[in-house]
């Protein structure tokens, strides 16, 4: 009886804050979020479309990356952003085979141009004023990984606390 009483709180909750949000006042159909909202945790900015210059991050992983001669030297294995949604970085995987080897470094956005698609079947790529052997060359990208915990001696804990396993690479 208990667990359905805290169901159903935790349900009706979730009802009248969706109600809530959806009544709250939002911007006209296909516009941009103003900046004095976007700063605002309470107020839902909703974008209800994509634009032709916009990327989703699931057709943006595995662009391809060009160089000067418009070969392939890599591909975008990862977007780096900050906690506001800035994005600070791509993070490009060279070299290799099939990703296995494949090196990766991040650079700014300002350091790539988009190249647009060629023809319908095909899909933009991002160009650096760089070659591969450039970028083979570059400082390796190292994912954050958060410290590990330790147990200490003096502590009161019997050792069997619990640590944050190993990073994952994506």
């Amino acid at each position: 009886m208990l667990k359905q009483l805290v169901i159903a709180t935790a349900v009706s909750g979730l009802m009248a804050t969706t109600a809530f949000a959806q009544s709250s006042t939002a911007p006209a159909p296909g516009a941009q979020p103003s900046a004095s909202n976007a700063a605002s945790p309470a107020t839902a900015n909703f974008i209800t479309a994509q634009t032709s210059d916009q990327w989703v991050s699931s057709k943006f992983i595995g662009t391809d990356v060009v160089g000067n001669d418009n070969e392939k030297i890599g591909d975008v294995s990862d977007v780096l952003f900050d906690k506001n949604g800035t994005i600070l970085g791509y993070v490009v995987g060279v070299g290799g085979f099939l990703g296995i080897g494949a090196k990766d470094v991040a650079l700014a956005p300002s350091s790539f141009e988009t190249v647009p698609a060629s023809d319908s079947s095909s899909a933009p790529k991002l160009k650096l004023s760089m070659t591969k052997e450039q970028l083979q060359q570059a400082a390796d990208f190292k994912r954050y990984e958060p410290p590990r915990s330790t147990v200490g001696s003096g502590g009161g804990t019997s050792g069997g606390g619990m640590s944050p396993g190993p990073a994952t690479s994506r």
